[in-house]
């Protein structure tokens, strides 16, 4: 468990966050920040203000189509369409701060590893070592579509993502300490016989080079993965910094700490990951206010969205499924356990149409709804009974409801102690108390 609570403003370079048709509100000013470096970096500032460790961009390469199998309802009601690349809107936000994190998420799906590390590399090393990299395999079948990939079997995936990291760690530790020397007076740049050449040939990838950028203090940027089948879960142990998971709520994500824990000490191999949850806030004056902001959203969402949406996440196309019927009756091999997870909470007989439009609100996150004082119980209490190391946040309407919480809530959590005043570290692992690179000799 950390010293304090770690907090992360989870984002997509899209018309929505995770709240369908957000963009859609008076207040929300989303559709004008995709076409304006000027509010993204005023919200990058936000946060900095707000002493976040970081800003997570979660990424969808390609559209939701399983829906009715067409992309229809994704345009219609904008469903992470347009997608714009959120690597590129980094070297902004890098710009107008000086602590901030900066992590995104990068399929292994599309890119080879050298282009990755080169990306994302060269951005860690102009921030000094603020970088971060959410690893994903690429399960959409929209990414597969858009760039013309094979769709893999869900393990054989991460069996190439492995080999993917192996060529990514071969590149980032090629230039070692006291490699790069800068002699001006010598005229040398480098050591050549310290440099360690990357020779690789598998069986997914071909790599013959050393790494195209300069270390940066970090060394590599920060890891972040979000398996949670048994295979991912055992992917994320041995390589994340941090593990980022979608959980409904408290007892599901204490469980997922206890499964967690136990994959660490089969196949962690000494390493244990700090655990990063989702949640969503909903901050008002007193709780009826801060409840009337969550209702007047959902009223807003129609259950086609929802549907849509759900259906591209799991793979199944649930316009074939009534959504008035019990949950028992509506399951599917892709589907029966999130489907499970999603029905905690509700009060008597669960429908498709209840988990639908839940998951049309914050894709399975917990909601923290009430006054600034609730909020700060709420999140306190996760912090404490689950021992996890941070929250990921994502913002309902933009950015109103992050300023809510900056003003209303972290002073409140300051003042008991668990959350930072001032930044202490200079790269992103240090600001998130992430232990030291084990490095190769």
């Amino acid at each position: 468990m950390a010293k304090h609570i770690h907090l992360l403003s989870f984002l997509i370079h899209s018309p929505i966050n995770h709240t369908m048709l957000s963009w859609a509100h008076p207040d929300d000013t989303r559709l004008e920040m995709m076409g304006s470096l000027k509010l993204w970096q005023e919200y990058a500032q936000l946060l900095e203000r707000g002493l976040f460790d970081g800003i997570f961009f979660a990424d969808t390469p390609g559209i939701f189509d399983r829906y009715k199998n067409r992309m229809d309802e994704a345009l219609k009601y904008g469903l992470c369409w347009p997608n714009h690349d959120p690597v590129v809107l980094l070297s902004a936000l890098a710009a107008v701060t000086d602590h901030l994190g900066l992590a995104a998420t990068v399929s292994t799906g599309a890119h080879h590893p050298y282009h990755v590390v080169r990306q994302i590399s060269t951005l860690d090393y102009l921030t000094h070592g603020r970088m971060g990299w959410n690893v994903v395999t690429g399960h959409l079948r929209g990414e597969h579509r858009a760039f013309g990939l094979t769709d893999l079997e869900h393990d054989q995936r991460y069996d190439r993502a492995e080999e993917y990291m192996k060529v990514c760690y071969d590149l980032w530790d090629s230039i070692p300490d006291g490699a790069i020397v800068a002699d001006k007076a010598r005229g040398v740049l480098a050591e050549p016989e310290r440099i360690r050449p990357v020779s690789h040939h598998g069986e997914y990838f071909d790599c013959e080079t050393v790494s195209p950028v300069f270390p940066s203090p970090q060394r590599r940027p920060v890891l972040f993965q979000a398996g949670t089948s048994p295979r991912g879960l055992e992917f994320a142990v041995q390589h994340a910094d941090v593990i980022f998971s979608i959980q409904p709520e408290l007892q599901s994500m204490k469980k997922f700490m206890t499964d967690y824990k136990a994959i660490a000490a089969q196949h962690g191999k000494g390493r244990e990951p700090g655990i990063a949850f989702g949640i969503q806030c909903f901050v008002g004056g007193t709780e009826e206010e801060a409840k009337a902001k969550k209702k007047e959203l959902e009223d807003k969402i129609p259950l086609d969205a929802g549907l849509a949406r759900l259906s591209g996440t799991l793979g199944v196309d649930f316009s074939t499924f009534d959504p008035d019927k019990p949950l028992e009756e509506v399951s599917t091999a892709a589907s029966a356990g999130m489907m499970k997870a999603m029905a905690k909470g509700f009060e008597g007989p669960v429908t498709l149409r209840d988990v639908a439009l839940r998951y049309a609100m914050a894709i399975g996150k917990p909601q923290l709804v009430g006054s600034p004082e609730q909020v700060a119980d709420q999140l306190e209490t996760m912090w404490r009974e689950t021992g996890c190391h941070a929250f990921n946040m994502t913002p309902h309407v933009n950015t109103g409801s992050m300023v809510d919480f900056i003003e209303q809530v972290v002073p409140i959590l300051q003042k008991r102690g668990i959350y930072r005043t001032e930044y202490t570290g200079k790269t992103f692992r240090e600001n998130l108390e992430l232990p030291p690179l084990d490095l190769p000799a």
